[in-house]
């Protein structure tokens, strides 16, 4: 029985979660509409951000060279 109440406090609390954010998104909603149509458009817009090839490439090898850093350290301790 112990077990069915604390279901029963746990689906109380996360109701009460569920409610919390629908009202906030009722809010943000209604804030969207007030600004008009342009701000739902600039909302869905994102751009993804692209990384080139070459800063891939130096961010890969700066990391190469921190774990190498790491390793020798490790290396000496051990030794």
């Amino acid at each position: 029985m112990n077990i069915l109440a604390a279901i029963k406090r746990e689906q109380r609390k996360l109701e009460k979660q569920v409610s919390k954010l629908q009202h906030q998104l009722d809010g943000m909603r209604a804030a969207a509409k007030a600004l008009g149509t342009s701000a739902s458009k600039e909302v869905t817009t994102v751009k993804k951000r692209v990384l080139s090839a070459a800063g891939r490439a130096k961010i890969a090898k700066a990391a190469k060279k921190r774990w190498a850093k790491i390793r020798a350290q490790a290396k000496k301790v051990a030794s």
